[in-house]
Parts: structure tokens; sequence; C-alpha cells
């Protein structure tokens, strides 16, 4: 036979169930709400707690059926009329408990706490002020509180410790709660002893002789809590491990897997507009994952250009801590780029699960470094990093998979809009327009000075030739000086200070990406071109000139830089058939060994043939024309 204790414990619990009324349930974060209830007591007490003060308001108390606010003073009040005596304190608890029906549990407790704090601030307000300030000692007056409390200091202290004990408790049960899709993953008997929980909510009303018993609750609950999320993660990880080798009709489930558990609306845009994950159906979702402070900005808005112009492709930005939690300068950080970004973002990225980052972690090598993993239509992940070949290729890499990764190295060549590919707006028009560029660096500016005058030389002859300064691998202060010296006296064209660095990076990420892609032989000449160049980056000066994007290329260093250029002058015109690299390495080269070249050709006749130049496939120098005549008779 159960004990009359036992059946009574019962009874009320029923009886409180009895109130629960989620049909209509109360749109309320209870842990925002926890947030502000945690830092009002804090502030009651001698332990403060440092808060962000702008995260404490991120949330609408006004969104419901009835404002969160009015619930907060009707309770309140109700629990001071409790206090003033001559109230059925059962009877006054299951009316607390109506008004709290259509909140969740987790959220019935901090609402009740809410209310409390709220009376109780006010006391703690007054009751500090009256001393200083003529109203607050008025208001104590009426309100009944003494001038000193000393002689209740015990049942202050007693007072803090359990409401501590509360609060450390409702924390565990938003926890919980905040798992309730996953809960068919806990084993049941573990369920079945979490489901108690709603004891808590009992021995919440009885503040005055439940202290010990709530905080050894609380810590079995904890425990409990503890293998709970352990089971969950596990098994979580290992849905996540099946739903990624699945082929399925669309993204939804994989998407799902990852952020549905909080709510339908995990996402939101840079005007914090809530998006919700159907709206990412049939799209090619490109998850980049982060820190909380993701990118250097100058790099966050290149990738912002690199990313813009793929259609049917959407960015999501999933920001990860690298400690077990979230600081306020973190989410200050998130915050402050999410509105930002035309891109995604995950909308509480603090409330990832733990084995969702593990995920991360573990399957997609998320480490310091960002990554880019491409989600499909289908679900299935086609690229587990992305990065190099978006920051390389740009639009042009879409659907960003490592098939089309592969295809654009196989086409690739070494030209010198594969150089400076994105960079800068100017620099790609120029590429596309087909203009002959030299693009050179020096950490010298006496040189570049000189190099300057033998560019402006070669352009009044009629060459068409743009010179570009791209600055030094790891670009300082000289640097930033030299670029301002270049444009003050109008010695070439340069690009921003930013956009050094990019070409630099620009060329490491070509490195990086041409030994990932394994592509021996094929890009064997690029990788060797890239390393001189990252190899020259110190150097005096270097140069490289090309057309746009012809594979005709002439990369040359300091001392041969310059003989060329002298040596040009002499082909004159001719850079219309060799075209203005080609004509820059026959000058350097010469007519072969010196003992002349006796190459000769034979071509067909046809129309306008007589005022056209061939030029020698052996020395590269224009062939004399002849006329011969064959008799087919």
């Amino acid at each position: 036979m159960s004990s009359p204790t036992r059946n009574v414990d019962d009874f009320l619990i029923r009886e409180i169930v009895l109130t629960h009324d989620p049909g209509d349930q109360q749109q309320l974060d209870p842990d925002l709400l926890l947030n502000l209830v945690e830092a009002i007591f804090s502030r009651m007490t001698e332990n403060p707690i440092d808060f962000d003060q702008d995260t404490l308001f991120d949330y609408d108390l006004s969104a419901s059926k009835e404002p969160v606010c009015r619930t907060i003073y009707k309770v309140s009040n109700e629990m001071l009329a409790c206090c003033v005596g001559g109230e059925d304190l059962h009877r006054s608890t299951l009316q607390i408990l109506e008004m709290l029906g259509p909140f969740r549990w987790d959220a019935k407790m901090v609402v009740a706490l809410a209310s409390f704090v709220r009376s109780y601030g006010v006391f703690w307000l007054v009751l500090q002020l009256q001393s200083e300030n003529a109203l607050s000692l008025l208001l104590a007056v009426v309100r009944r509180i003494p001038s000193t409390v000393t002689f209740m200091r015990p049942r202050f202290k007693a007072l803090n410790l359990l409401v501590g004990t509360i609060l450390r408790l409702t924390r565990l049960l938003i926890s919980y709660e905040s798992w309730s899709t996953m809960h068919e993953m806990v084993d049941n008997q573990d369920r079945e002893i979490t489901r108690s929980s709603d004891r808590a909510v009992v021995a919440a009303w009885g503040l005055y002789s439940l202290g010990n018993k709530l905080s050894c609750f609380c810590i079995d609950l904890g425990e409990c809590i503890h293998r709970c999320q352990q089971q969950i993660e596990r098994r979580l990880y290992e849905k996540l491990l099946c739903v990624f080798k699945e082929k399925g009709d669309d993204n939804q489930k994989a998407l799902r897997a990852f952020f549905s558990w909080q709510d339908e609306f995990p996402f939101k845009d840079s005007s914090s507009k809530k998006i919700g994950i159907l709206e990412l159906k049939s799209k090619i979702v490109l998850l980049l994952i982060t820190k909380p402070d993701l990118l250097p900005l100058d790099k966050a808005y290149f990738l912002v250009q690199q990313t813009t112009g793929a259609e049917d492709c959407v960015v999501l930005w999933i920001p990860v801590s690298s400690t077990n939690g979230w600081s306020s300068a973190a989410k200050t950080s998130f915050e402050f780029f999410s509105s930002r970004v035309p891109w995604l973002s995950v909308r509480r990225p603090w409330s990832l699960h733990p084995a969702v980052v593990s995920f991360f972690r573990q399957e997609w090598g998320f480490g310091d470094d960002p990554v880019l993993v491409v989600l499909n239509e289908d679900g299935l992940v086609s690229n587990t990093n992305a990065m190099d070949v978006v920051w390389i290729w740009g639009a042009r890499a879409f659907p960003f998979t490592s098939e089309r990764e592969k295809e654009l190295w196989e086409q690739a060549n070494w030209t010198v809009g594969l150089l400076v590919g994105g960079i800068s707006p100017l620099l790609s028009q120029w590429i596309e327009q087909g203009r002959n560029l030299c693009i050179y660096g020096s950490d010298n500016i006496d040189w570049i000075r000189n190099f300057s005058k033998k560019i402006k030389k070669i352009r009044a002859l009629g060459f068409d030739l743009e010179a570009v300064y791209v600055g030094c691998k790891n670009p300082g202060e000289n640097v930033r000086n030299i670029m301002h010296t270049i444009d003050q006296e109008d010695l070439s064209s340069s690009i921003t200070f930013s956009s050094v660095d990019f070409f630099w990076f620009r060329l490491e990420t070509l490195k990086i990406s041409i030994g990932q892609q394994g592509q021996a032989g094929r890009c064997d000449e690029i990788e060797a071109r890239v390393g001189e160049l990252l190899d020259s980056g110190s150097k005096d000066g270097w140069g490289v000139i090309g057309k746009g994007w012809s594979k005709d290329v002439v990369m040359l260093e300091q001392g041969v830089l310059e003989q060329g250029l002298e040596a040009l002058q002499m082909w004159r015109g001719n850079e219309t058939v060799t075209g203005l690299a080609g004509a820059l390495r026959a000058a350097l080269e010469g007519p072969g060994d010196g003992r002349g070249c006796r190459h000769d050709e034979v071509v067909e006749y046809e129309e306008g043939l007589a005022e056209k130049t061939k030029i020698c496939g052996q020395c590269r120098v224009p062939m004399e024309k002849f006329v011969v005549y064959k008799c087919e008779a």
C-alpha cells in the first residue's frame, strides 16, 4: 500500500497537470527571459554576474495572444497577495498555475521566477535607496519596509540560496525541454525519471520549506539529464551519419537533422527576419562554418563578391565557438557580421547541439580555418570544402562540386587572368577586354620609378600596355607608402592595399588547390610559375606580361625585364601578329644561335595573304615572303 504522503503528492501533481493547457502555447524564449531574471537576481546578492545588456532585450515580451509582461504582472500581484496573509496558499498556487496554463513547463518556471524577482527587486531597490532618496523613503513607508533589515539577514540568505537553487533547476529544465524533439532517442527508464520534473513545478511554490529537498532533487535531476544528453548526442551523431549516406528527394531531411530541433525558423537574414527550413528547398546550400568572428572584414566581403551571381544557391553561415560556451564578445561579433553580409545565418548558433558541432569537426574537418560544405538539392554533400574553389573561380565554379573543381583545373592555363581574377573590379574589366597587362612588384621605389619610365616609353611607341603594381608578399607599411607614391607621381596603375593582400592570398590558394587536386603533369607549369612568384615576393623587382586569358605569358625578373623592354622597341608593329608577350619573348631570344635561321614554310595561297605577316616557328622573327609556282601537269 502506498504511503499517505505519496498519495498526496500524486494528487497534487495530477491537479497541477490539469491546469496545463498547451493548446495555444505562448511564444516565449525561456532561455533569454531566464538570462534577464538571473541578471536582476544577481544584483540583489553579493555575487553579481556580468551580462550583455544588448542581448537581454533580444526578445519580444508581447509576442503572444496575451503579452507575457501582463502575465508576469498578474502572477506577481497574486504572489504579493499571498504574502499579506489571509489567502489560501493552495488556492492561490492553482490560480497562478491557471494563469501559466498556455506555457510550456520550463516557461512556467521562468515566468514565475520573473514575477517573483519583479517584486523582490523593487523591495531591494527601495530598501537600498531610502537613505538617500526622498521618494524611496516614502515608498518604503507605504510598503512597510523597515529602515534596516539586519535582523532579517539570515532569512534573506536562506531565501537567496533557495532562489539560486531554483534558478539552477530551471536552467536544467530548459535544457531538457529544448531537446523535446529528440526525447525518443533517450532510454525509457531515464525518460520516465526526467518526466518527474513536474514535481519541481509543485516544489517551486513552497519557497519557505523545501530548500533542502529541492537542492537534492536538483542534483539527481542534473545527473539524469546529463545521461539523457549523452544518449541524445550519441544517437543524433549516428542519425547524422545515416542522413548523409542516403539520397533524398530534397535537402529538407538533412537540414532538419541539423537545425529543426530548435524551431521551424532557425535561420535569419541580414535584416533579422526569421527564415524557415522550407525556404531552402530545391536550392544548393553552401554551409559556411567558421568561428564567431567570421573572417577578417576584407576577406569576408571578398567571399561575398565571389559567391554573388550563383543562382539557386544560398550561403548559410554557421558560426561555431571554439569553447564550450559563447561569451558576450562572441555574441556581439556574430550580431555585427550577421547583419552586414547578404547571407543567411543560424539565428541562435550558441544553441547548436553538441552532436552537430562534433559532426562538423570530425566528419567535415572544421578546426581553426573556415570550411564551405556544399549541400546539393538532394541533401547530399557534393564538396566537403569548396572554400578554395570559391576563392579562385567565384561563380564560375557553380555548382561548386568536387567534379566541377576538377573540371576547371583541367581547363586551366597559365594566364594573367588566372593570376588576378576577381581581386579587383578594374583588373577584371581589363582581363575581359583583352588588354595587355604587366603585373609587377617590388619594395624598391627607385626601381619602380625607373621601371615606370620604360613602360611609358613603350606606350609612347604605340604599344598597348597597362602596368599594375601588386606590391610584395606580406605587405606592410612600406608597400602602403609605395602605393601612395605611385598614385602621387602617376607612375602606373595600382590596386587597393587590401587587393594587394588578396593577390598574394590568391597565389597561396592556387598553390594549395593544385596540390590537393593531384593534377600532376597537367598543372605543372602553373604550379611552377606560382611558386616562382611566391619566392619572388620579396625581391627587388619582377613582372608578368600577358593578355587576358591568353596562354602566351612572359614572366621576367628585374634585370631581364628591363632588357626585354628596351629590346621591344625594335619590334614595334609586330606585336599585332605575335602578341605583345610573343614580341617581348622574340626580342629577348633573338634570331636563334647567331648563325642565322634557315627555316622555311610553304603555305597555300589565300586572299589577302600578301598583306599578312608570318612569324617563324623557330626563331620567332617575321619571315620574308617569296612566291613559289608549282605546275600540276
